[in-house]
């Protein structure tokens, strides 16, 4: 089986899985058993960074803070010892590691991301490969004949689907974090992003950088949540998914009204 055949076959079967009406029995039906099994007998790739108080993030935001939650009448701390459990108590801003920007962190008027579809969280996932340019542009920003390139050797970009860039930036997360955070970086040209939207009717975008592009008003950012549509930032792990074939998971929590949280994504591998 080629790699779109298996691409469209996991696609399917997570379909089915989603979003055909439940009866209580799933596990007898047959397509859903196949589906099933499908999914699990895939390979998977995390493309969600671990994050913690010391990991990268925008100055203007500052680092997270974790600390053991306490009981609100008397200050102290739960343990396991004197309640049985113990939990902890987060602060942070919502685009923190790997996160979800939906169109309400740009526009007033946006989708908040409790409202983003569940159908736009699992999409076919074509991974651009930005490490070619470096040799000759070490921040190169991904341009339309590229995209057109990328279509000459794998077939158009499918509508409907997530387009990531795999710069490899990911790598310098945990082991240099001042690279990591470097400016400018490898990015979306503002022109590239159009054409993915536009011309390809793709769902989302995903990069490995904390922003989308490096023009100083944000040109492609803007555009994106401006115009409606979700991102992922921060990604991990694009160089060891196919640059076509595979199929991308996505989600956050629920935040009633949210402007943008840590996400988890992965993908299946055909």
């Amino acid at each position: 089986m080629n790699s779109s055949v298996a691409s469209k076959a996991v696609a399917l079967a997570w379909v089915s899985f989603l979003v055909l009406p439940g009866t209580g029995a799933w596990a007898a039906d047959a397509k859903l058993a196949d589906a099933l099994k499908t999914i699990q007998g895939k390979e998977m790739v995390d493309l969600t960074h671990t994050f913690g108080t010391s990991t990268p993030v925008w100055s203007g935001f500052g680092q997270m803070t974790m600390s053991a939650a306490s009981d609100p009448a008397t200050h102290r701390p739960y343990t396991i010892d004197k309640d049985g459990f113990r939990t902890i108590f987060y602060s942070m801003v919502g685009q923190y590691g790997t996160h979800v920007d939906p169109p309400a962190h740009f526009d007033e008027n946006g989708m908040t991301m409790d409202k983003i579809p569940l159908q736009q969280m699992i999409m076919p996932l074509v991974v651009f490969d930005d490490t070619q340019f470096f040799a000759k542009d070490p921040n190169h920003a991904l341009t339309v004949d590229d995209i057109k390139a990328w279509e000459k050797k794998n077939g158009e970009v499918p509508k409907g689907a997530f387009a990531a860039l795999r710069t490899d930036m990911y790598k310098d997360w945990d082991s240099d974090p001042v690279k990591f955070k470097r400016y400018p970086f490898p990015a979306w040209s503002l022109d590239a992003i159009k054409y993915l939207f536009e011309t390809r009717g793709v769902t989302a975008i995903g990069h490995e950088a904390l922003d989308t592009d490096v023009t100083q008003t944000m040109d492609s950012e803007t555009w994106i949540l401006k115009s409606g549509h979700y991102q992922i930032e921060v990604m991990a792990n694009l160089d060891k998914v196919p640059e076509k074939g595979a199929v991308i998971v996505v989600t956050w929590p629920k935040v009633e009204n949210g402007f943008g949280f840590p996400a988890r994504a992965f993908a299946i591998l055909p």
